[in-house]
């Protein structure tokens, strides 16, 4: 509903009514599939995810005549089957690139400038940077469901050949499938983040990589509290739901408390992208 202001001599002017919400997040899905080289980095990375990971499951098929039988019967009780439907380097290969699609929603903005006329169009900062990160969380959690239903799907398809293929009803195969899917909204929530504090590319996008792929590599679980920080990083986090059995280590941790990692890290992302935009004028 528009409403009127007085201004000096007495006349009113029209004044615009507050943007809804839903508004913003509309405009900002716009924006965000308006994008071509957006929608390529997705179709690229999805390929390059859903390929690693059928070329795992067809080198295994294609060399099943050198197992023994013995190894074929444990093949899936040893979880072999559902580490090949979402490989440990393929997830790590979309966390990386999901957070760099992540960081260069926001990036793209301030480097052109277009984040200033944002600002004067809906005055409410933190409004556009939420409607922001919903589409951003809604999207990467289509595009991961996508990318992991297909690998699991493609995959124990190849391996049914040899009978040796599991089903999403098998111990495990769900929670293999759900965790690879929601690593890519958490991984792109958190390049998001770095990208709205920082706000440049390559700063944002080596940050991205120092937390998703380094951390992981200097923080062992060889010591105590080298693994608790370890266990709080969002990688190692997936490694943990997509277990299948007791692994044995040092230092154990549950499935919930990986699930708990996901939600902070989403959560916490989002508070800081939503609440740095107010750290310094555009």
């Amino acid at each position: 509903m528009t409403t009127t202001t007085e201004v000096p001599g007495g006349r009113r002017a029209a004044r615009e009514p507050r943007a809804r919400f839903r508004d913003l997040v509309a405009a900002e899905w716009l924006k965000h599939r308006s994008l071509r080289s957006t929608w390529i980095a997705y179709g690229a990375t999805a390929l390059a995810v859903i390929g690693l990971n059928t070329g795992i499951a067809y080198d295994t098929y294609s060399h099943w005549t050198l197992q023994v039988s013995k190894d074929r019967d444990s093949f899936a009780h040893d979880g072999i089957a559902l580490q090949q439907a979402f490989s440990a380097n393929a997830a790590l290969l979309m966390a990386l690139a999901i957070g760099a699609i992540g960081a260069l929603t926001i990036i793209g903005e301030y480097s052109t400038g277009t984040i200033r006329t944002t600002f004067a169009a809906v005055p409410s900062r933190r409004s556009v940077m939420a409607a922001k990160a919903v589409v951003v969380t809604v999207v990467t959690t289509v595009f991961g469901a996508f990318v992991a239903g297909v690998s699991f799907t493609v995959t124990q398809a190849i391996l049914d050949g040899r009978d040796a293929g599991v089903s999403i009803g098998d111990p495990g195969a769900f929670r293999v499938v759900l965790a690879s899917a929601l690593l890519a909204p958490v991984c792109a929530l958190v390049g998001f983040a770095f990208g709205a504090v920082i706000r440049h590319t390559a700063s944002a996008v080596i940050t991205s990589v120092m937390v998703i792929l380094v951390l992981p590599l200097v923080f062992t679980d060889g010591r105590h509290w080298s693994a608790v920080v370890r266990h709080t990083l969002p990688y190692p986090a997936w490694l943990r739901l997509v277990e299948v059995g007791d692994s044995p280590t040092l230092f154990p941790w549950t499935t919930g408390g990986a699930w708990t990692v996901y939600a902070v890290w989403a959560c916490a992302a989002c508070a800081i992208a939503v609440t740095s935009v107010h750290l310094r004028d555009q």
